[in-house]
């Protein structure tokens, strides 16, 4: 609590370049469709935005330009980074492999067909399961299963607490483990640099049984908002 937060602001004109670019790339990202950019494209390039103007005062000066962008780049959580390239290339392998939509398949066959059960096992399932598998390839993976579903349920206007469900459980079963969510790596490894490591069996034993308390809150507002 004695932190001076204008004391850690070391860079006031970093501060306001960042608040710009950061401006610029999140509308980038609503208008992405219309600008046909894929999401990865706008945020390297409002980094390297970022990069130009903290380093265009000393463009006269090549040693100190240079000596700025290697501490940007020293700056950067690269340890994070490479372990997200590393679970994305397993959680791909295990996608292509066909194990996420074998068990999201025996998920959805277990309910034998009742609407409110298929709405509570996706929420249930959802939740578990990206708590274990990043949700991101997860939620990918579950699009096309609930989509196909919809001719047995009347239409595709019929299956919004389907949507509403995967939404849901994907997003806060995220929060149960350390691997749930790419937020939660990122957050780890600033943690890790800075002399708080997270472990993952000790912050797993704090977060599980609150995603489950969040994901049980959900299952009352799915079955009074629709059931």
């Amino acid at each position: 609590m004695a932190l001076d937060e204008r004391g850690a602001i070391i860079d006031w004109p970093l501060l306001r370049y960042s608040l710009i670019v950061i401006r610029l790339v999140m509308l980038c990202f609503v208008f992405a469709r219309p600008l046909h950019l894929e999401p990865g494209t706008i945020a390297l390039f409002g980094a390297a935005v970022l990069m130009l103007l903290h380093n265009i005062e000393h463009h006269r000066e090549k040693e100190k330009q240079s000596v700025k962008v290697t501490e940007t780049f020293n700056e950067v959580d690269w340890i994070t980074i490479f372990f997200f390239v590393g679970l994305f290339i397993v959680v791909h392998g295990f996608d292509v492999a066909g194990a996420i939509g074998i068990l999201s398949r025996q998920l959805l066959a277990a309910t034998g067909g009742d609407f409110a059960a298929t709405a509570y096992a996706i929420l249930w399932g959802s939740a578990v399961l990206s708590a274990i598998v990043d949700n991101i390839p997860f939620v990918a993976t579950m699009i096309p299963l609930i989509k196909a579903m919809a001719p047995a349920y009347g239409g595709a206007d019929k299956i919004e607490p389907l949507w509403w469900c995967l939404s849901l459980g994907a997003c806060l079963g995220g929060n149960g483990t350390l691997i749930g969510a790419s937020a939660n790596l990122t957050v780890a490894g600033i943690a890790e640099r800075n002399g708080i490591p997270f472990r993952f069996m000790t912050y797993t034993l704090y977060a599980f049984p609150m995603m489950v308390v969040s994901v049980a809150i959900c299952h009352v507002y799915i079955w009074w908002r629709y059931f």
